[in-house]
């Protein structure tokens, strides 16, 4: 039976800071970062998608965690296909290649010399290294957008995400329902050949980009990320993050998952539950609880 890690993905979210989780005295990034860890063993690290971690925010994190303490770490928006600011790129990589970064707003991997891209590659190995020699480092997923569907081009994306940063664990999260709706044994069957990650999903149903909340394990450690249910904002143009995961899921909703993840605990080393629905203090209320119906308390 492996071990199963539950956490939430945005510990010092503001809507979770103004909360009532955080006593009046936890103010600072560090101590609510302590106070989160002395109740969770797990945590997302979202803001690697947006910005590269800077060796302040790295001390922060491995040094106001616990031993034993992980962290699943999000891949950089370029690295997954997402269209990336250029103000994102490290200050560093932006002057060594000034000339060669079209002068747009965003960017996409090809736009960008390829030593520039290598270049990204490596300074986001290097963060994982610091993590894993830590002995904090769970496994970086990769959240590829609603544009990524199952074509042999994509195939291979994947695989080269996973020789890029080995041997760091990687783990895949499809936002095109097509993966795992008319492409499901063909998609697991890859994802078991290359030891990718799986990550299961509890999202709005309905959509293309729908993907249904399968529990499947592909890879020696299983994910699961809950995102809510709310399918009024869940595309919809121009809401804010707050507001497409505003969702408190209900005693019932939890305790239907309960089982497929104590079946995903019977095949894995490790299963990861993180709560995405960042609203106030809702993904805290949901972790804690599913700790219980997990016996993890």
């Amino acid at each position: 039976m492996g071990r199963v890690l539950v956490g939430i993905s945005s510990w010092a979210d503001p809507e979770l800071a103004k909360s009532a989780y955080y006593p009046p005295e936890v103010k600072t990034p560090d101590a609510r970062l302590r106070y989160y860890a002395a109740q969770f063993p797990l945590a997302e690290l979202d803001s690697s998608y947006h910005f590269f971690p800077t060796r302040a925010n790295l001390k922060l994190w491995l040094e106001n965690t616990p031993d034993g303490f992980t962290f699943d770490i999000k891949a950089f928006s370029l690295f997954t296909g997402h269209p990336t600011p250029v103000a994102s790129l490290p200050r560093a990589i932006r002057e060594k290649y000034g000339a060669g970064i079209p002068d747009k707003s965003t960017v996409y991997s090809h736009h960008l010399p390829e030593p520039l891209v290598d270049e990204l590659w490596n300074i986001f190995a290097q963060t994982a290294q610091v993590l894993k020699q830590e002995g904090k480092l769970g496994v970086v997923v990769f959240q590829f957008p609603p544009w990524f569907h199952p074509e042999p081009r994509n195939y291979d994306h994947i695989s080269i995400c996973r020789q890029r940063l080995s041997p760091h664990p990687i783990a895949v999260e499809f936002r095109a329902g097509s993966w795992l709706t008319g492409h499901e044994e063909e998609t697991l069957a890859f994802l078991r050949k290359e030891g990718v990650s799986l990550i299961c999903v509890d999202e709005p149903q309905g959509f293309k980009s729908s993907v249904p909340p399968i529990t499947e394990i592909t890879a020696p450690t299983g994910l699961v990320r809950f995102h809510g249910r709310n399918a009024e904002n869940w595309e919809r143009k121009g809401v804010s993050s707050t507001g497409k995961f505003n969702y408190l899921y209900s005693e019932e909703e939890l305790t239907e998952w309960a089982p497929g993840i104590r079946r995903m605990a019977e095949k894995a080393a490790e299963v990861h539950v993180i709560f995405k629905n960042k609203h106030a203090d809702f993904p805290v209320r949901n972790a804690l609880r599913m700790k219980e119906l997990l016996g993890l308390t």
